[in-house]
């Protein structure tokens, strides 16, 4: 019974829809990520002047410093988004697979 089930729900072409859809949202999400986090690293890394750079006269803050919390800001917006996609469209399409594998 089981494995009739599993097999209905894995044909399913809603199934394969949603799938597809948050295996491609996820990999794009990661990617820009890791472009983020790795871009900065690599700034620290090869071009440390640029990040030295005072932000203004008589100031003790560089440039290395907001970027670092913007790279913090936008894990936290991008896990935010993610998540607001994933309750919404992710939840519902998965409810709805359910209801037609329960039938």
């Amino acid at each position: 019974m089981q494995g009739d089930m599993d097999t209905r729900l894995r044909d399913n072409p809603k199934f394969q829809k949603l799938v597809s859809t948050r295996n491609t949202y996820s990999y794009l999400m990661t990617l820009a990520m890791m472009v983020v986090y790795f871009g900065y690293i690599l700034l620290v890394a090869f071009n440390k002047e640029f990040l030295a750079q005072k932000l203004g006269a008589g100031l003790v803050t560089s440039v290395g410093i907001p970027m670092g919390v913007g790279v913090l800001l936008f894990t936290i917006i991008i896990t935010g988004i993610y998540v607001r996609r994933s309750n919404t469209e992710f939840d519902s399409l998965k409810e709805d697979l359910i209801k037609e594998a329960n039938k």
